[in-house]
This record gives structure tokens, sequence and C-alpha cells, in this order.
């Protein structure tokens, strides 16, 4: 039988997993971004678009370096999740 506290386990889990996750993709865009700005306010070049591929190129290199980790990581979440029910079940 699934209790109340199981269910709540599962929600607080499922949550920080995905701040993990998230956040390895979202801080280094934000402190490339950070860094552009900087640089932007030094030089005084107000260009919008000037900072998009640095954060781009950034975020697409910690989707590469991390993407195995994370993959495994949600993998073995999704594991866990699976063999809770079937021990819930039978």
């Amino acid at each position: 039988m699934l209790t109340p506290d199981m269910a709540v386990d599962l929600v607080v889990e499922s949550l920080h997993i995905v701040m993990v996750l998230v956040l390895v993709l979202v801080v280094p865009g934000l402190v490339t971004g950070l860094l552009v700005s900087l640089v932007q306010a030094a030089t005084q070049i107000n260009e919008q678009t000037l900072s998009f591929l640095p954060r781009l190129l950034v975020t697409l290199l910690a989707l590469i370096l991390a993407g195995r980790w994370m993959a495994g990581y949600l993998m073995d979440y999704c594991v866990s999740v699976f063999t809770r029910a079937a021990t819930l079940v039978g």
C-alpha cells in the first residue's frame, strides 16, 4: 500500500533530481551571461544578441559534458521508482 509518507518521499526525491539536473545546465549559462554583461558594461557595447551565443555554447558544452551523468542519474531514479512500485504491488 502506498502511504502518504512514501508519496511525499517520492515527490521530494523527484523535485531534488529536477533541481540538480536543471542547475547543472542553468548555472554555467548564468555565470557566462554575467561575465558577458560585465564585459559589455565595461566596453559600453549594448547588444542583446552578443550575450546569447556564448550562453548557448556554454549550455551546449555543459550538456555534452554532463549529459551522460544526467541520463544515468535519471535512469537510476526511474529504476528505483519501478522497484518501489513492484514491491508495493506484490
